[in-house]
């Protein structure tokens, strides 16, 4: 396997500035495929608010926000949020990302989800982790699949973007160390 590219670090209130230059570089790209987001976010007070709100959200088991950096400069290409920890029986979050359009193609991506992936298994104790991705995004399905997540099914008209319901494919992994058939 080649050397990894990028690693992934929970993101500090220092890193609010340049979140808010690669959403604000990015913002026609993430918009094709995500909710419709203010405008706030892409302004590094909101950045910095968001931050802290994910660092408190941590401490409560209620979502972890990771940035992907490129090895090569440190530079923030990306994040990856563990979110909606459901605890108790379950024991299942769901994965969500954003990658900075000039990386995309090249692996970054899943790689950095595969450090997620790992961590909420290894660290975190989830036994599932789900992603939903809108089939007009066929390179974030493939970042999913390339991760070892499957493919579950369609929830139909499952969320609004740019004012019209769409729907999501969503995909799976569950943990191999509990992945055992009764």
């Amino acid at each position: 396997m080649s050397e990894q590219q990028v690693y992934i670090r929970f993101s500090e209130e220092t890193d609010a500035a340049e979140l808010a230059a690669m959403y604000k570089r990015n913002q026609e790209f993430f918009e094709k495929f995500s909710p419709s987001n203010q405008e706030e976010l892409y302004t590094e007070e909101h950045q910095l608010q968001k931050i802290m709100k994910y660092k408190a959200d941590m401490m409560e088991d209620r979502r972890y926000s990771f940035v992907v950096c490129h090895k090569e400069n440190d530079r923030i290409i990306g994040s990856v949020d563990l979110s909606f920890v459901m605890r108790g029986p379950l024991q299942n979050c769901m994965i969500g990302y954003s990658l900075d359009q000039a990386y995309n193609g090249k692996g970054y991506m899943t790689e950095a989800v595969k450090l997620v992936v790992r961590y909420a298994f290894d660290e975190l104790k989830f036994h599932r982790i789900v992603g939903e991705v809108s089939p007009r995004n066929p390179g974030s399905i493939r970042v999913l699949e390339k991760a070892g997540f499957h493919k579950e099914g369609i929830s139909r008209s499952n969320v609004k973007i740019n004012g019209k319901w769409e729907d999501h494919q969503v995909l799976a992994i569950i943990n191999p160390a509990e992945d055992v058939q009764l």
